[in-house]
């Protein structure tokens, strides 16, 4: 099956195309963000090809997976094909409703012919789908191995943006518990964050490609996810498979998706700073709470099933 897909989040799509399906990834000249085209920093198969839209409207494609409202038109532009219409279609919604919690419509609200697949639970919750089908495939990530050593006695995050995205990514209680325990950030928009926060000169790497940034962060003593609103982020889900202790905000699909043996969820952050610092002075529950995160990460946020999921759906939309 020929699969159109965007490259818009780059870890969860890496995921998406380890499947059996033929992945066609629009490439515009510019490479922006409705032509990024096949990933730099994550290793995908030669089955996630790059297409034009050129190159689009002579192959077709069989089913297309939206991600955003505006490529609906891009697909009319680029190939006169309507999405639902003339080629079956879904609608993946990787985020939490970013106006009022309970009461946001959805952009896809009016559309029964477009299914939309929230990423968890709590998402399809709280979007107003109106007529709109809904059903949650949850994440699924590549299984790293177990890496974690904990040698580094600093807390490890992954975060990008989180100068732009200040409250929304928890960027104020990053900060605050930095002030108490020691931590290293890694993700896009280092710079901007490096002005805020020159404290951190030296933790703060950019960019880094994924399979480093794996080797780098298991050897961190624990996993902060400071996040305030946001979809479960996948950061959180590889840090539990590397086999790293994790410590959560309360908020979003975070409770359900991390259990109480592998780590710290709490609403409250002085929580969370006790619990690290309780890890660093005592390595061997980190290591203990790491291995049960690396269990329940495998067993729940698996790829085969998380694969397995997508090709039932695909088959039942498509040709």
């Amino acid at each position: 099956m020929r699969v159109l897909i965007w490259h818009v989040h780059g870890s969860w799509l890496t995921s998406f195309v380890a499947g059996a399906d033929d992945y066609l990834i629009p490439v515009l000249t510019d490479r922006g963000p409705d032509g990024r085209g096949r990933a730099r920093t994550w290793a995908w198969p030669a089955s996630a090809r790059e297409v034009t839209p050129a190159g689009l409207r002579a192959e077709g494609c069989d089913v297309v997976v939206l991600q955003r409202p505006h490529e609906i038109d891009l697909l009319e532009r680029w190939t006169g094909l309507r999405a639902g219409v003339d080629v079956p279609a879904v609608y993946v919604e990787h985020n939490a409703p970013p106006g009022p919690a309970a009461a946001t419509r959805h952009p896809l609200a009016e559309r029964g012919d477009l299914p939309v697949v929230h990423v968890t639970a709590f998402n399809a919750l709280m979007w107003d789908c109106g007529d709109a089908p809904t059903t949650v495939i949850e994440h699924g990530v590549p299984d790293p191995g177990y890496r974690y050593t904990g040698e580094d006695e600093r807390l490890g995050v992954v975060v990008n943006e989180p100068v732009r995205r200040w409250r929304v990514a928890g960027t104020d209680v990053l900060l605050a518990m930095a002030e108490q325990v020691p931590v290293t950030v890694y993700g896009m928009g280092m710079t901007a964050l490096a002005e805020r926060a020159p404290a951190l000169a030296g933790h703060l790497h950019d960019d880094v490609p994924q399979a480093a940034m794996h080797e780098l962060l298991a050897h961190h003593r624990a996993y902060l996810h400071p996040y305030r609103w946001t979809s479960l982020g996948l950061s959180l889900v590889e840090a539990m498979s590397l086999g790293m202790p994790v410590l959560a905000l309360a908020t979003t699909a975070a409770p359900e998706s991390v259990p109480a043996g592998a780590g710290v969820v709490s609403a409250d952050p002085d929580v969370l700073t006790t619990a690290a610092r309780r890890w660093l002075r005592d390595p061997d529950e980190a290591r203990e709470r790491g291995r049960e995160a690396r269990r329940h990460a495998l067993g729940r946020f698996g790829l085969d099933r998380f694969l397995s999921d997508w090709q039932r759906l695909l088959k039942e939309v498509g040709p």
